[in-house]
């Protein structure tokens, strides 16, 4: 019996530990960011920075800074900027507007309008009301959408390896 006991214990520990170092979303979705980037082609343009905007979600924020502020990209490099308000997203290559910003999603889009503008949201619905990328859930697994009218109106052009694995509308 106290080994049936012990064993239902170790079950619980194990269970939890697993739970604990699952990696926080923040750090799951700044790598995925930075590699939606590595397969979306921008027209040329002259200046110096590659800005990626981040409204709301400091914790994006900062895990985006961290790992990819300062370093190279092509010719460039990246520049990863606190937005204090959706007009500073016309000064941006890539902006995410996080779950907790989406309310601002339509006065980002009116800034980007007819820019090469990579927006990317976490929120429901957003995809489909113009967002180039949204992160959804589909069956516990998190996947992306690409709005493919949006990409074309910003003049972005997407590679078929991440189109294949997109949920595409």
């Amino acid at each position: 019996m106290k080994k049936i006991v012990f064993l239902a214990l170790l079950g619980v520990c194990v269970g939890t530990v697993s739970a604990q170092t699952e990696r926080p979303i923040h750090e799951i979705y700044a790598p995925m960011i930075f590699n939606f980037i590595k397969y979306i082609q921008w027209p040329e343009d002259e200046g110096t920075d590659f800005v990626v905007g981040v409204l709301g979600e400091d914790n994006v924020f900062n895990t985006l800074k961290s790992y990819y502020d300062g370093k190279p990209k092509g010719t460039k490099k990246y520049a990863v900027k606190k937005l204090a308000d959706p007009s500073e997203a016309a000064s941006c290559s890539v902006v995410y507007i996080g779950k907790n910003k989406s309310r601002d999603f339509d006065n980002v889009r009116n800034a980007v309008s007819g820019k090469p503008v990579l927006t990317i949201t976490d929120s429901f619905n957003l995809g489909k009301k113009g967002s180039c990328i949204n992160f959804v859930v589909v069956e516990d697994k998190l996947r992306f959408e690409i709005n493919q009218a949006s990409m074309g109106s910003a003049n972005l052009k997407v590679a078929g390896r991440l189109a294949s694995m997109a949920i595409l509308l």
